[in-house]
This record gives C-alpha cells, structure tokens and sequence, in this order.
C-alpha cells in the first residue's frame, strides 16, 4: 500500500495571495499542495481584476494619445474607430499567457495543484491537519498536511435587491462586455470605479459617478480627492458625491438609477449600463472555518503578525484578512510572511502605513504612509511639501501636466511620514517612496539623494525639496 503523502502545507486558493504562498514555501524547501476550485490559477486579479482592468486603461491611453496624434506631428491618420473585439482579444490573451505561467512555475516548484474547493475538517490531529477537497463531478478527497493557509480571495459586493446581469455589472460582467457602451453610471469612487469611469470616459462614453461618501478616492489625501474630481469633471464626468442612492431599475433600453444627493434632493439618470464597485466581501463563508477556533470580525480573519489565526498551524492571507488592504500585493507578501514564517525563516510583518495605494486613473494615483490629516491626528508637527508636475521637464515631454507630488513629513526629526502622488506614472514612481518610508528616510537624506533627469522620478526630488521652501523648479 502505497504511503499516504503528507505536505508541509496546503494552501487553499490560487490568487496573487495563494500562488505566492505556495512558491514562497517551496523555495525555502517545503513540500506543497495548492488546492483551487476553477479550472486556471490566478485568481481575481489574473481574471476579471487587475490585469485585465490595466490592460484595458493601457488602451484608453492609447486611443486618448490617437486623439491628439496632430500635436505629436502624427499627421494623415484619418479617424481612428474603436475595435471592441480586438480589444477584448489582446486582453484576454495578456490573460492567457499569465495563466499558463502560473501552471509553468507550479510545474518548476514541483508543487501539487489539486482541483477542487478546500474546506477545513478541524483541528489538527497529531499535528496533521486535514482539508477535505470537494471536486468536479461530486469527486471527493482529502489533502493531509501540517499547516494550512487561507487564501480563499473576494466577490464583488452588490446593493441588496440587486443581481448581476448584463446591464447592472460588476467587475466581472464589465470586462465581457461585447461593446462598449455609450453611457455609464458608476456606483462607488474607489479604485476600481474611478478606474473604470476613467477607461469609458477615454472610449468617449457619457460617465456618471456617484458616491456615498463626501469625496472620491476616500483612501487617498483630501487634496487628491480634490483634484482628480476637478480634472474628472474637466473631462465631463459628472461626479455626485454625498450621494445615497436609492433605487437601480431596468428600463426599456438600459437601467435608471435614483439617488438623494449631498443636499437631499432627489436625483435621477438613465444610463446603457450601471457598474456597482461598491467593495468586496471575503470569502470566508463554506470553509470550515467554524469546525476551528479561527476568529473572524465583520466577515474576515485576524491573524497575527506571522498571518496565523487562533487555530495552530492555520494562516490566512489577502483579502480575507481583517485590518489590511484587499489589494493583491498585500496577499502576496502576506503569503510570503507566512511561509516564511511555516519554515522557520526570518520575516517582517506587514505595515499598513508601509503598503502602496495604486490607482491607475488617467491621471494616476500612487500614495503610502500618512496622509497630511492622519499625520496630525496622530500628533505629529506636520510639514507639507508639494511639486506640480506643470515643472517637470518629463512631463512636458509626454504632454501630461496634470497633478503634483506631495510629500508629509515630520517637523522636528525630518522624517518622511507620507507620500501622495497625482499624475503621469504615479503608480510606478511611487515604488521610490515606499523604499524611503520602509529605510525611515527624512526629508535632508532624499534632498540630496541623485534622481536622473529628466524623469518623472525628479518631481520627488523638488517635492522633497519643497518641504523646505527649495523645490528647484517651482
């Protein structure tokens, strides 16, 4: 009779965060079974998430650049027509060739894939946990191993009353539509309805946005939120903010939706399509985590730092977890930490004032740390610097002006507390800022730290040097 195998750990769930979890684990040595219920690795993000949504805004920058070839002495082009099905062809072939990537480097790692739903049995027995695995066609089996990590991801949240169709989208449905629609209302201004109001508004669709909250972006610091909603309004994006709405129906050719605005007066607007980006909801219901002694608040996982739950031996990482960011990179160094942690090798845990916000708007947001109000509620003496980008030499050269660096620091030691950036590559150059904040720069170190020019890196270098009244081009 053949030897039952054992894993060192099986993780449940093949998104950013359970993909990394089990390649992490494999390369410190560990044996690993990852056990995902679709057919594809990869997850939300792989699928109907981030990459799709990025490779979508990459050709919304591009058709908006089309728009103004003339001024980049592109001439004779005649009128550029929007092809729908070629665009969905390249995105999903980006989509393609990541999934196939992922089955290489399980294949590399020598780690298992098993198909299927994972569900906790209990605790562990004898130090063996045992994670039954619901399969295609009603196949059961159960995967045995010493640790086991959540990464089970998240659903688009829906207004109660609400299912999705094909006129009231979330994420999912948004990203198969089989043409683009003339007309948008966007239920919700975080990340993914700023980005999609972006994406449409560029492919010259009338963009509604309305929003609960008194402003976009809430995440963000205010004077963000206060400029993208000026140059989204500049493009004829009609931003309600304050907003609650009350109703979402069908009509005969598209779907209305009736909302009380900020100062209580009905509102109402009729659009081909609704998309409701409200939030996400955990999926932590059907996975046993009741046969445990997992504690979970408002419909997510606590863990420690070491992402461990109550339950010995039981990890969960990315969107489940209470007190993060449900934002891919979060899960994937949370499932880093915890097979760090599962192998006994050094880790640090996660900061969330260490953890970049990305926002791939036209223009685009990338901030980390502190904004300016949490920086004083937290009581620090607060000194501000900010750049516009309308002095950057790269900027100029690319034809995008619009936004500004901002950097919060520290008064008395100097040291760099936050940084918000609006504009031209924010969410790349933003990757600078979270190495200062994660070395614990100050202000005097990045003043004189080289940035090449001209770049749009340099913006930090003035903002930096604005804290102090010395921005160079300003």
């Amino acid at each position: 009779m053949a030897e039952e195998t054992i894993y060192d750990v099986a993780v449940i769930g093949g998104g950013p965060a359970g993909y990394t979890a089990a390649i992490r684990a494999a390369e410190f040595g560990l044996k690993v079974a990852l056990i995902e219920r679709t057919p594809k690795l990869g997850g939300t993000c792989l699928h109907v998430g981030c990459i799709p949504t990025k490779a979508l805004l990459f050709n919304a920058e591009l058709w908006d650049h089309l728009k103004h070839a003339a001024e980049f002495g592109i001439a004779n082009l005649g009128t550029p027509t929007l092809n729908w099905a070629a665009v969905l062809e390249r995105k999903n072939g980006i989509i393609t060739k990541h999934a196939k990537g992922l089955e290489f480097l399980m294949k590399k790692h020598k780690i298992t894939v098993v198909r299927g739903s994972g569900t906790l049995t209990g605790a562990a027995v004898a130090g063996i946990h045992s994670v039954a695995v619901a399969g295609e066609e009603g196949t059961a089996s159960t995967v045995k191993t010493k640790n086991v990590i959540l990464a089970t991801g998240s659903d688009a949240k829906m207004l109660p009353g609400l299912t999705a169709d094909d006129r009231i989208l979330t994420n999912i449905e948004i990203l198969s539509l089989s043409e683009a629609p003339k007309s948008l209302i966007v239920i919700g201004a975080g990340a993914v309805g700023m980005e999609f109001a972006s994406i449409f508004r560029s492919f010259d669709a009338e963009v509604t946005i309305v929003e609960y909250l008194p402003r976009v972006v809430p995440v963000e610091d205010e004077e963000i939120s206060k400029e993208i909603t000026r140059l989204y309004k500049k493009k004829k994006i009609d931003v309600n903010t304050g907003a609650k709405v009350e109703k979402v129906e069908r009509t005969e050719t598209g779907v209305r939706v009736s909302w009380t605005d900020a100062n209580g007066n009905p509102q109402q607007k009729e659009a081909e399509k609704v998309l409701v980006a409200v939030g996400r909801a955990a999926r932590t219901e059907g996975i046993g985590l009741e046969k445990t002694r997992v504690l979970v608040e408002r419909g997510r996982i606590k863990v420690d730092e070491a992402q461990e739950t109550n339950e010995p031996g039981v990890f969960a990482v990315g969107d489940i977890v209470f007190g993060t960011p449900q934002l891919a990179h979060v899960g994937a160094m949370g499932g880093m930490i915890a097979a760090a942690k599962i192998a006994g090798k050094p880790y640090r845990p996660l900061r969330n004032d260490r953890i970049p916000g990305c926002t791939y708007t036209e223009p685009q947001i990338g901030s980390v740390g502190l904004t300016e109000t949490q920086a004083k509620e937290k009581g620090y003496e607060v000194k501000v610097g900010k750049f516009p980008f309308a002095g950057n030499s790269k900027a100029t050269i690319l034809g995008s002006h619009d936004g500004f660096v901002k950097i919060v620091s520290d008064a008395k030691y100097g040291e760099i507390l936050g940084v918000h950036i609006l504009g031209p590559q924010a969410t790349e150059i933003i990757a600078e800022a979270v190495a200062v904040l994660e070395l614990e720069g100050t202000v005097e170190d990045m003043q004189y730290a080289v940035h090449a020019h001209p770049t749009l890196a340099e913006s930090l270098l003035d903002a930096y040097g604005a804290v102090d009244g010395l921005a160079i081009n300003a």
